[in-house]
This record gives C-alpha cells, structure tokens and sequence, in this order.
C-alpha cells in the first residue's frame, strides 16, 4: 500500500473542511483587489487640459484627478488614430502585429487578414496597408483576463473595435470580455451626423432617449455612476471611453457662448466650440469621480485618464453653429503637427494615473510609457499575469507608474497609411514608422523621395521638442542603428509595409482602349505581347492622344525599325487647330536595335493633343513604352 494510500483517509474528514475555506480565501482575495475605472477621451491633445498647460480650456475635474495621482509627459498612444490604439490597450499588441492599423472597424466589409492594398490603374504612387476591420475574436482580451480573476466588467462609450452583421460574429464589447455595453454602438465610430445632443441618432437603441439637449457624456456619465454604486461591494472593471472630443463638431449653447467671451486669438487654442466640447468630457469624469467617491472605494480604485491619439490641429471640416471652422480645433504646440501624424503632436498624451496610498499624488512622471503597456502593467497592479501563452508587446510597468524605474526605453509606431495629399494638410500624415529611443527618434517615411528611396528624419526631442531641425545627414551611424531597430520591428510583428507602387505613371490598357487610350491614324496599328506595332498605311502615318499639358514637357519612348528615319513630335492646342498654332519637334531613329528616344517639348501654352509621327509610311515600326513628363507635375506612362 502506498503511503498516500495509508494516510489520505485519515486527512480526509479536515481535507473537506478545508476546500470551502481555500474557496472562501480565494473569494476573499478577489474582493480585495482595486477596482480599475479606464477614461480614454477621443482625439484629445497632450496639452488640451489645464494640468496639461491650457490656460484656455475649462478641466477642473481632471486637473482634480491629477492631484490625486501623477501625471506622465511621456505617455505614447500606439498610433495617431483611433481604432489601433483601442485595440493595443485591449490586447496589449502594436497594430503592426494585430493588422488593425487604421480606424475602419465601424465598415460592414469584414477583413481580418492584414495585407498590402492593390492598385493597378497606376494612380496612386505608394501602396499601403489594407487594415483590419473587427478585432479578432481569438483574442484574449483585458477585460477576458480581469472577468477570469472574478471582475465584473462593463463598457461604456465609443467602440470602434468591430460590430456582428450575423448571429456567428463575435466583435463587440460583450463578445470581449464585457458583462454589460452603454449605449452600444460598435458600429460607430463618432457621435455622427446627429451629434453629441439628444436626440442622439448615432445610438439605435429606442430605449435610450432624453431631453433634448442633453449631452451624451452627461447621459452616459451618469449611467457609469449607477454602475460605480450597484458594484461597490465587488471588483470590478469599467471602461469609460469617451466619445469626446472627436468629431461631429457641435456642443453645448451655453458653453460655446462662455467661451467665446474669453477666447484670445493669441492663444494658439481659441475655438470656443472646441472648448466646450472638452468641458462636457470634464463634467463626464467629474460625475465619475464624485460616483467613486460616494460609492466610499476612492481608496481602493485605480483611475486611469489616456487619449488614443494625438489633438485635432486642423480647421474642423464643418461646425454646428457655424462659425468654427475656420479655427483649428486646438493645438499641441510645442508637439508638431496633430492626429494622424507620425510627428509628436499625433501620438503623444496625457496620462494620468491615480491609485490613492499607492502612486504619487500632484506628481510629474518623464518615463516612457506606450498605450500597450497596459495590459500586463493593470493585471499586475492588481496581482495578476497574463496567460504564459499570450503574446504581448506592452511591458510592466506597474511598477514605474508608483515611482520607480521603467522598463521600457524605446517605442515604436507603424502607421502604414497616408500620402502626399494628405501630407499637405496634415503634417505628417503620410505612410511611415518610427523608433524612439531615449531622446532620439528617427521617423521612416515610405519611398517619399522622388526617386522612391525611403525619406528619413532624425530628431533630437530632449533639444527640439517641435521637431524642425532633421539631423540625419549629420548623424548617419545613428541613423544605421535606428533604422535597424525599425526593420527588427517590422519583421518581428510581421508588419505590412508600404512600398513604391510599380504601376505608378503607367496608363492601364482598358478592354475597350485596344491602344492604351492611343489612336492610330494613315497606320493600322495594334499591341503584341507588350510592344505596339504600327505599320503606315498612308502619308504621315502617327500615334495620338489627348495630353493636356501646360507648359513645357518632355516624352521619352523605346522605338525600333528596320531602317532609319526621321520623324516628329506634335503638339495641337485644340483639335481642330490651324496649321500655324502647330508645334512640332523633330527626332531620328536609327535602324536596327531599341532606340531610347527623349525629346523636349518647350511648350508655352496648353496642348490638348499630342502626336508621335511615325519615321516610317512603309515598313514596321515598334513600340515598347511611352512617357511624358510635364515640366510641373505627374509623369504619365504607358508600357504596352
């Protein structure tokens, strides 16, 4: 007989006795641990409130929550938008791992494939990232992870992270981990057309309904302090993630009025309307404050405050009342740019964790912290792990938000989105990565120099926080090591990355343009396995199209024939010109083998035509490419 044999029987009468009380302990356990109350505002700035550095914007609530706790300077959201940002807290994942990299998860197309975007036409010079559009459901979520320890959980607010179209989909916050949702709209990704104020057309639920006028994060706020007060007796997790202040812009009458009485076009923030939008999410985490405090578990209650991007700095497309859009919604200075930039201004926030007897109260923190830190730093707050089998990016860093040292001294960023056109209006807003290690961050803009190499820019943050001063010319060895940080980075999530699109400038040939768009004339004419033929079949034999240039160009095509000749380059005004409105330059060909032809066309005026004159009436001639580069602007290709 074995000795487990021997003496279990008689362990056994106190073994019973003792599973409830380890039960009991476990139950005990549980109860003891913080609550978790998460605010994410939507779009808000690094410096949109007064314990931020306004001194135009009204926080008094907020600004009261930081004297509770500390304040970080250096907190990263994981991207300048949305939805990639919500999925790293949630996931503890960058977007370039996850795919979810721009903010499309409100779409009815289901993608959950990460993979670069095609274009054939040729019309867009840089191929980007096609995101994902629903977190996935495999996912083990934060608030999976807090519902496992015995948390209740509830979410409230904006979403964004993917909705159910059937009944097999498992997309929204109560297929992720949350007990309850308020006022659920996973399909959503602002306020929309109707704006913040009842009644709320965004929110389809007809149950919810309120005085008109009533403000969304009034409503809502006042729902998450019901929560606070049922489930004071248990821990729990409530993610209060706000709709403001993202767009539609519109607000409160009377507090756009009382802004407006103060505002000083001197003050880089002065929309009035921005400013009361950013009052009405104060009131929102005030009412939540004052509902913790009531509830009488303020000191048992972890308070988080983040944004998930970087401040709107660009005029609001359109205001309600009118009058506001022409004033940028707000500014991140001395951070360049805004939302949607790689530039500091797109990514940089403020955060602000209160934990009473715990974190430092009215502190200032310069660590690094990144939205995907959250993940394992709240579970061991509160004396969790992860699951060993979890993937994780984000570090712990519970210990550093108390006081001590950080963990992390670089971060990364992949924004795999944007181009020139948006560049243009919003500075930074184009398809790159960047590494930050300790003051030093390198940005990697995606083939945006004009021969399609990448574009790199060096910053020293510690000196130039603005970012107006490129030093990578002056650094290149450490230009070398950071851009190697960035390519480790790219492999090790397996990023899409945007790349040179090799279409780009080519005409397509269309099913019903047997030419690419060309029209033969005293030639007949037709495309072979990638060369145009054509053979005279009259005088003046010649290719042409409609060119729409404006100034002086230059056309450059591969031709061959068996024989030399000389032929022209024509340029009609309008195509019923006279013969002295015609502009013609002449070019040689030689016999034999490909000739690479280049051929100026100091052109004054517009010329909506463009023809090739052939250098032969009698005997074959091959084509295998044609360009036209205007002296300002866009070449336009054609590879038959």
């Amino acid at each position: 007989m074995r000795f487990s044999d021997r003496i279990i029987p008689h362990f056994l009468p106190f073994l019973l006795l003792l599973s409830p009380l380890t039960k009991l302990h476990s139950a005990e356990t549980t109860k003891s641990r913080p609550n978790i109350v998460f605010i994410l505002a939507d779009d808000l700035g690094a410096h949109d409130l007064g314990c931020f550095g306004s001194t135009f914007y009204e926080t008094p609530n907020i600004d009261r929550l930081s004297k509770r706790g500390t304040r970080f300077t250096q907190a990263y959201a994981a991207s300048p938008l949305c939805s990639p940002t919500r999925s790293s807290i949630l996931v503890g994942q960058y977007p370039a791992r996850t795919g979810i990299t721009a903010p499309v998860c409100h779409l009815p197309t289901v993608q959950l494939e990460k993979h670069l975007a095609k274009n054939e036409n040729g019309k867009v010079r840089l191929l980007d990232a096609n995101s994902l559009t629903r977190l996935k459901p495999e996912y083990f979520t934060l608030a999976e992870a807090f519902k496992e320890a015995g948390y209740a959980t509830a979410h409230f607010g904006k979403w964004h992270l993917g909705h159910n179209l059937k009944p097999a989909d498992h997309y929204e916050p109560m297929d992720q981990g949350f007990d309850s949702d308020f006022p659920h709209t996973p399909n959503v990704s602002g306020p929309g057309g109707g704006g913040y104020l009842a009644p709320w057309k965004f929110i389809k639920d007809p149950t919810i309904t309120d005085e008109v006028g009533m403000h969304i994060e009034d409503r809502m706020s006042k729902e998450a302090a019901k929560y606070i007060q049922a489930h004071k007796d248990q821990p729990f997790y409530l993610n209060y993630w706000a709709y403001s202040v993202h767009s539609p812009w519109n607000a409160r009458a009377d507090y756009i009025e009382h802004f407006k009485a103060k505002a000083d076009p001197k003050n880089p923030q002065h929309n009035a309307l921005y400013a009361a939008m950013v009052k009405s999410l104060d009131d929102g985490v005030g009412r939540i404050l004052q509902a913790i405090d009531d509830a009488g578990i303020a000191d048992n209650t972890i308070i988080v405050f983040y944004s998930d991007n970087g401040g709107y700095a660009y005029p609001p497309r359109k205001t309600e009342p009118e009058g506001y859009s022409d004033i940028p919604a707000t500014s991140n200075l001395p951070l360049r740019s805004g939302k949607a930039s790689l530039y500091e201004g797109g990514t940089r926030e403020p955060f602000i964790f209160a934990w009473p007897g715990k974190a430092k109260a009215a502190a200032t923190s310069d660590i690094l912290f990144q939205s995907v830190d959250f993940y394992p730093t709240l579970l061991s707050c509160v004396g969790l792990k992860p699951h060993a089998d979890l993937k994780l990016d984000g570090l712990d860093q519970s210990q550093a938000l108390l006081g001590g040292d950080s963990a992390r001294d670089r971060i990364f960023c992949h924004f795999p989105h944007g181009d020139a056109k948006r560049d243009s209006v919003m500075d930074g807003f184009y398809a790159g990565t960047y590494v930050r290690k300790g003051d030093w961050k390198l940005i990697r803009f995606y083939a945006r120099n004009d021969d399609g190499s990448d574009d790199l820019e060096l910053y020293d943050l510690k000196n130039d926080l603005g970012e107006r001063h490129n030093l990578a010319a002056e650094k290149p060895e450490l230009v070398r090591e950071l851009n190697d940080l960035i390519s480790e980075f790219l492999k090790d999530t397996e990023a899409v990355v945007p790349k040179l699109n090799p279409n780009h400038g080519k005409a397509p040939v269309a099913k019903d343009e047997p030419l690419a768009g060309w029209k033969n004339r005293n030639c007949a004419a037709a495309i072979k396995d990638g060369i145009l033929t054509a053979n005279g079949t009259a005088t003046a034999p010649f290719l042409g199209i409609g060119a729409n240039l404006n100034g002086p160009a230059k056309i450059s095509f591969r031709m061959k024939a068996a024989s030399g000749g000389e032929g022209a380059i024509e340029l009609l005004p309008k195509a019923n010109a006279k013969p002295e409105e015609l502009l013609q330059f002449a070019y040689t060909l030689k016999g034999g083998d490909w000739q690479d032809i280049n051929v100026d066309l100091p052109n004054k005026g517009g010329a909506a035509i463009l023809r090739i004159y052939l250098p032969h009436a009698s005997e074959p001639v091959d084509i295998d490419w044609i360009n036209v580069k205007p002296e300002t602007g866009k070449s336009t290709r054609w590879d038959f």
